[in-house]
């Protein structure tokens, strides 16, 4: 993945099947423009994740690449597949704004200012 030339890596960090892969970043040797982009709210489960779980998550890559680095967004989409199995919209949203929410609680701790 990283010998692809690219300015930010979006990638699946909150699907329990992958959130214990974050560890791999502590080894990696990124270039020092790159962003990551880790989803903190999962596409498969339908429970809306706490807030403040959402900023443990970002907050834990922040520790890594620095808080500069780090933007937050969710797994891949809100749908598994085509099967129809979609999140809900209402829990979609609810997720969401559970990810502004966290963001906004790692900003407060990590840049020690009111986002």
């Amino acid at each position: 993945m990283l010998r692809i030339n690219a300015q930010a890596f979006t990638f699946e960090a909150a699907n329990p099947r992958h959130e214990h892969e974050w560890i791999v970043w502590k080894d990696t040797k990124l270039p020092d423009d790159t962003i990551l982009m880790p989803g903190v709210v999962s596409h498969c489960l339908h429970l809306v994740e706490h807030p403040e779980l959402v900023a443990q998550r970002i907050e834990r890559f922040a520790a890594i690449v620095g808080r500069e680095r780090v933007v937050a967004c969710n797994d891949c989409g809100f749908a598994t597949s085509a099967a129809g199995d979609e999140v809900h919209p209402d829990v979609a949203w609810a997720k969401l704004e559970a990810m502004t929410e966290g963001a906004a609680i790692a900003s407060r701790r990590l840049w020690g200012r009111s986002a």
